[in-house]
């Protein structure tokens, strides 16, 4: 087996038939505060996340703690 030559520049990679004069500049973050206001993620600890096998199970949970937290309405 023949080991990588580490010193040799890495070949481009990029097609022939993608015509770089044609890419205009992009905006770099462009979408990046829109991403932030529509995401909300919370990560659980590893002790919690082994009781749940997927997002479906967490959410379920959560919705049943919210119902029990709820006050009784008391009918007259």
């Amino acid at each position: 087996m023949k080991k990588k030559d580490k010193k040799r520049p890495a070949q481009d990679e990029l097609r022939p038939e993608y015509d770089l004069s044609q890419i205009e500049g992009g905006v770099r973050g462009k979408y990046l505060r829109r991403y932030r206001a529509g995401t909300n993620l919370v990560l659980l600890s590893a002790d919690v996340a082994e009781h749940f096998p997927d997002e479906r199970s967490v959410n379920s949970a959560l919705r049943r703690l919210i119902a029990a937290k709820r006050p009784l309405r008391r009918t007259r």
